[in-house]
């Protein structure tokens, strides 16, 4: 799971780097927020989930962990499509679906943190 994370944590930077690219020579920022979150809760959080996992591969074994991994390769999508449709005037539905993935990613965060808090000591 840890290497899976890392390279999934690559593609979301790879993403965030070009959409950074594409706002600057554009001089348009409308998309900051979603590339902030990218790179953050994409390249960031897994990158370093995925190094936890890898360093103690315990935790990885865990159903927190594979909880964890769904919840936050399902809900970081999610959120980041809705976001862009959001601050770009597309409302309605993508404002409903942006409070969803948000909810689902925040959750996915919650139990990596669960699972580091409570199995970190617990190594064979």
């Amino acid at each position: 799971m840890g290497n899976t994370l890392i390279k999934i944590s690559v593609i979301y930077f790879l993403i965030g780097i070009t959409l950074g690219l594409y706002m600057s020579i554009g001089h348009d920022y409308v998309l900051t927020g979603v590339h902030v979150h990218i790179n953050l809760l994409g390249w960031v959080s897994l990158a370093i989930a995925g190094i936890f996992y890898k360093l103690f591969p315990h935790l990885a074994q865990t159903a927190t962990a594979k909880v964890h991994f769904w919840l936050h390769n399902i809900g970081l999508p999610v959120m980041m499509i809705s976001l862009a449709f959001v601050v770009t005037g597309a409302g309605g539905l993508f404002t409903t679906l942006l409070s969803i993935g948000g909810v689902v990613t925040v959750l996915a965060i919650y139990f990596f943190s669960f699972n580091i808090l409570s199995n970190l000591d617990k190594s064979p």
